[in-house]
């Protein structure tokens, strides 16, 4: 840790600098004042660096979290405490996702989706930032009020916040690499920005006047009556920001090459998020922005996350002034490279050589991160993806469907097998299923093994090979002996062991097959269905 202080300072001190403009936005559109969103940026940024699972990452007060906080304030207007008696509330079933180990199942999020969620964040921030980029205001609506204001950029450009906002971007792109151990890129293009700002070009938009106080502590209010409209948006808020802060997680992973611990993840998030509620602070998660800002100025540990939230903290406490003279235009340029950043470039680069369905779900997942909402794009993400892959296992799982009456070379079986098989010429079938089947080859198993399980006199059903089924397939082989049961003289059922036995007899689906039709073997199997039909070899 000791190693990269300097580089976590640096992190830090970029990170805060970014969370500070972005905490008073996002506490002024929940509707409960500035101040709530400076107070859950500490909260949540400390205690979810301090106990947390990703070191790198950066939390606090996040786009997706603001909106269910706006809908929440605007129901209980009259009652205050009671809405951050649900963000209190929030935070605790975070931290019992985190002692359930819920969090560890995000790790498997497919990298196309989290590529088009990378990406889609990215195109935001540019977005979003093209406004104050120009001097203007940001735009009520995110992305698409962005666009909607668009058209009246050229007659309300501010050529002073222009010229500071180019300036900033230009320093943040072209900074010497030799001098960004020094100074990071986005630090450096931020007193460059300010200087700029301050002695040649006044006319640009500053943050301008920044709360402070010390937060009052304020048990939460919880009665029975209450609780029925409270554990449903706790729980939206609890869901909604493990997903964004694990997402955040494996942006973080995969910028720094490190691996987080999703579970511990958890439980930082909701420490911070229930010490926010009880100083009447915004609920927060981990923000890719300012985790990615952190990254790129050096940030790597812990001291960094902690340290953003430590200075935001001294700004409450009086240090407003500092800050007060930074231009909104200058953060609009560090914010565009860090959008344009954040976009996966490497996985675009190879869109011609990606397989076309991965490539689908990532532009899927980016557009719906972009126009819909960050929840809905994952979940929509997820889903296609599961299509994806379920459309890969089909085929590969029915690569290990062999259904044959009269044998060759090629059939899998011994030499034994084959001559005892072909004694009977054709009137006997051998269905082997080897390796794993699921619910993606359930319906097409049908489909590939019903012809043959219907077609001769008598059928033998191997599983010898057969490593597992779900239920799925489990019910799809039910389906086959049925077929074979009913267009033939019977079957008989070799080798099942192992975890495909377990679920077939668990399920029931051998009830209809004889006792003494289940063998151990191939060959005694091939012998039996000799004898069913009337002929021995």
């Amino acid at each position: 840790m000791l190693k990269n202080v300097r580089g976590d300072i640096f992190g830090g001190v970029t990170a805060a600098v970014v969370a500070l403009p972005l905490a008073l936005a996002f506490g002024v559109a929940s509707g409960v004042g500035p101040i709530a969103g400076l107070y859950g940026a500490i909260a949540v940024g400390f205690f979810a660096a301090v106990f947390g699972g990703t070191a790198a990452q950066v939390s606090g007060p996040t786009g997706p979290m603001t909106v269910v906080m706006a809908v929440i304030v605007a129901q209980h207007a009259g009652n205050l405490p009671e809405a951050f008696a649900i963000v209190f509330l929030g935070g605790l079933f975070q931290l019992l996702l985190g002692v359930l180990r819920v969090g560890r199942y995000v790790s498997y999020t497919p990298y196309s989706v989290v590529s088009g969620f990378m990406s889609g964040i990215g195109v935001i921030i540019i977005l979003i930032q093209t406004l104050p980029f120009v001097g203007l205001p940001t735009a009520g609506g995110g992305p698409l009020g962005a666009l909607d204001a668009w058209p009246s950029i050229p007659s309300l450009v501010n050529t002073d916040a222009l010229t500071v906002a180019t300036l900033a971007l230009a320093t943040a792109v072209f900074w010497p690499g030799r001098l960004r151990t020094l100074l990071p890129s986005p630090l450096a293009a931020l007193i460059v920005g300010t200087l700029a700002s301050l002695l040649f070009l006044p006319g640009a938009p500053t943050i301008g006047t920044v709360p402070s106080g010390i937060p009052e502590i304020g048990l939460p209010a919880i009665t029975l009556s209450a609780l029925p409209g409270i554990l449903q948006p706790a729980l939206i808020l609890a869901l909604l920001g493990s997903i964004d802060s694990l997402l955040t997680s494996l942006v973080a992973d995969s910028i720094t090459r490190t691996r987080h611990n999703s579970n511990r993840e958890l439980i930082g998030q909701g420490i911070g998020n229930m010490v926010s509620g009880l100083i009447g602070g915004l609920p927060g998660a981990g923000a890719t922005m300012r985790t990615v800002v952190n990254v790129r100025a050096g940030g790597r540990t812990r001291l960094s996350g902690a340290l953003h939230a430590v200075i935001l903290l001294a700004l409450v406490l009086g240090l407003g002034p500092v800050a007060e003279k930074i231009p909104h235009a200058a953060l609009a340029g560090i914010l565009m490279k860090v959008g344009w950043d954040i976009i996966d470039w490497g996985y675009l680069k190879r869109l011609r050589r990606a397989p076309k369905d991965k490539v689908f779900v990532m532009f899927a997942t980016l557009l719906l991160t972009v126009f819909v909402d960050l929840v809905t794009a994952v979940g929509v993400g997820l889903i296609l993806a599961g299509f994806a892959t379920a459309r890969w296992m089909e085929v590969e799982e029915l690569k290990g469907v062999t259904a044959v009456a009269l044998p060759n070379a090629h059939d899998g079986l011994t030499p034994a097998e084959n001559a005892e098989l072909q004694k009977f010429h054709g009137r006997v079938a051998v269905i082997s299923l080897r390796g794993r089947f699921s619910y993606a080859s359930a319906r097409e198993l049908v489909q590939r093994a019903g012809p043959a399980a219907a077609a001769p006199d008598a059928v033998v059903f191997d599983f010898t090979e057969a490593a597992h089924m779900d239920t799925s397939a489990a019910l799809a082989v039910e389906e086959l002996i049925e077929i074979a049961q009913e267009e033939t003289r019977g079957c008989i059922v070799a080798g099942l062991s192992g975890p495909a036995e377990k679920t077939l007899r668990g399920l029931g689906v051998l009830a209809s097959v004889p006792p003494d039709r289940i063998v151990g073997n191939r060959l005694d199997a091939i012998r039996a269905s000799g004898r069913l039909i009337g002929l021995t070899g």
